[in-house]
This record gives structure tokens, C-alpha cells and sequence, in this order.
């Protein structure tokens, strides 16, 4: 997550998340700046992106676009901005926003996308084709 000074009447940072990375095995526990002055970054361990299969079908839709996406759903708590999850899933990033949730898109690491590329595929199931019915519009004498 980075904080950012920025030059308006109504506020002087602003939060946004700006990607994300694997977790190293000797992670610390919880959140660490990384750098301060201009631009504050802040790294928050202990995030995972679970896919499920019924949203594979937005999955598809992401690693298909000219810049795929890992969607950061996140929360101010006090003075920090903290990312509460992470989501490949079109759908699930637009249900949030809908709900509103502050969700930023950052550039999907290149070593996930085989990963999600596989299980899109793999869970993928097109929608049923239904037959249509037609209301009887019609009614035949006698009949009520």
C-alpha cells in the first residue's frame, strides 16, 4: 500500500494499493513500512488469493484483458490503510465496489497468471442452455 502527498483543500495523503508480492518464508507477522518521505509504502503480510471455481469464468475475463489484474479490497483503520483481500475474479471485484469497498487493481504478477490460466480453465463450465417458453397468448374457445 502507498500513501501519497497530495496538494488539496480537502485532504493531504492519499491511499492506494500498488501491487502485490509473493510472501517470503520469513514474512514478519504483521504490517512494515518500507520507505518513507514523499511516498509512504507499507507491506502487509499474510494475504492469500484463493480462486473458486464458480467464479472462473471472471477469472477468464481477467487474464484475458490487455492488463490483467490482482483486485486489493482495502480499509482505513486509524491513519493506515490496511488490505483486507485479494481477488482475481472480475465479479468479485465489482461486487465489493458495489457494495462500497475501496478495491484498487494492480498488475497481476506474471507467476500467477499460469496458475489462474489453469484453474480457469480446468473449472469452467458454460451456462446451460435453456429451452424458451412462449406464453400461450392464445386461448382456444372454451377454454378459460
Amino acid at each position: 500500500m502507498e500513501r501519497k502527498r497530495i496538494a488539496s483543500k480537502w485532504a493531504d495523503h492519499r491511499w492506494e494499493a500498488v501491487g502485490v508480492v509473493p510472501e517470503p518464508e520469513d514474512a514478519e507477522a504483521g504490517p512494515r513500512q518500507l520507505c518513507e518521505g514523499g511516498a509512504e509504502r507499507w507491506l502487509f503480510p499474510g494475504l492469500v488469493l484463493r480462486l473458486h471455481g464458480d467464479e472462473a469464468e471472471n477469472y477468464q475475463l481477467n487474464i484475458g484483458a490487455p492488463l490483467p489484474c490482482v483486485f486489493v479490497m482495502w480499509r482505513l483503520e486509524g491513519e493506515l490503510a490496511r488490505p483486507i483481500l485479494v481477488t482475481v475474479s472480475y465479479g468479485e471485484a465489482a461486487r465489493m465496489m458495489d457494495a462500497n469497498e475501496q478495491v484498487d487493481g494492480v498488475p497481476l504478477p506474471e507467476d500467477l497468471f499460469g496458475w489462474i490460466e489453469d484453474f480457469a480453465r480446468s473449472h469452467y463450465r458454460p451456462p446451460e442452455k435453456r429451452r424458451r417458453r412462449y406464453a400461450n397468448s392464445i386461448s382456444k374457445a372454451g377454454e378459460t
